[in-house]
C-alpha cells in the first residue's frame, strides 16, 4: 500500500526490480506516449541516423581505438544506452534554440564515447568500417523493436 493512498497497492516488477502500481509494470507507457516520436524505435534511429552522423573507422578485436557491434541490440549495456540517446534526441530535436548542442555534448559523444571504446561493450567486437562509413549494423530479428515510422531508407 502506498503512504500517500492507503488504496493504492504495489507489486513488485521482477523484470525492472522496481515497485509499480498493481497490475502494471515498469515498462507500461500510454497509448500515445510515443505519437509524438520521429522515430519508432531505437533501432530506426541507429539504422537511419546515428549511424551516418557518427561516421568512425571501426576496427575488429585488439585493433584501432573505436569498436563498434553490428548487432549493437545484442548488448543490454549499449541496448540502455542507445535508446537513451534516441530519447534524448527525439527530446532534443524539438528545442529550436541550443537542443540539439547540447544533445551532442551532454549525450551523443558521452554515450558513444563509452559505446566505442576498447573497454565498453564493444572492444571484443571484429566488426569494422572505414573512416567516413557508416557504423557496421546488421537488423535484429522480427518483432525486436517497434515498427518504423519513417518511410524505407
Amino acid at each position: 500500500m502506498s503512504e500517500t493512498d492507503p488504496a493504492v497497492e504495489f507489486d513488485f516488477d521482477a523484470d525492472t526490480g522496481e515497485l509499480v502500481p498493481a497490475g502494471t509494470s515498469a515498462t507500461d507507457e500510454p497509448e500515445d506516449a510515443d505519437a509524438g516520436l520521429f522515430f519508432g524505435s531505437a533501432d530506426e534511429f541507429v539504422r537511419k541516423r546515428l549511424r551516418y552522423m557518427y561516421r568512425r573507422g571501426t576496427a575488429g578485436l585488439g585493433r584501432g581505438q573505436f569498436h563498434w557491434l553490428a548487432a549493437w541490440w545484442k548488448s543490454e549495456e549499449a541496448m540502455s544506452r542507445v535508446d537513451a540517446l534516441w530519447r534524448s534526441w527525439e527530446k532534443a530535436r524539438l528545442d529550436p534554440g541550443t537542443g540539439m548542442s547540447e544533445w551532442w555534448l551532454n549525450h551523443c559523444d558521452r554515450h558513444m564515447s563509452v559505446l566505442l571504446s576498447a573497454e565498453g561493450p564493444f572492444g571484443l567486437s571484429t566488426d569494422t568500417s572505414k573512416p567516413g562509413e557508416p557504423l557496421p549494423y546488421t537488423p535484429p530479428p522480427d518483432r525486436y523493436f517497434a515498427k518504423d515510422k519513417q518511410p524505407p531508407e
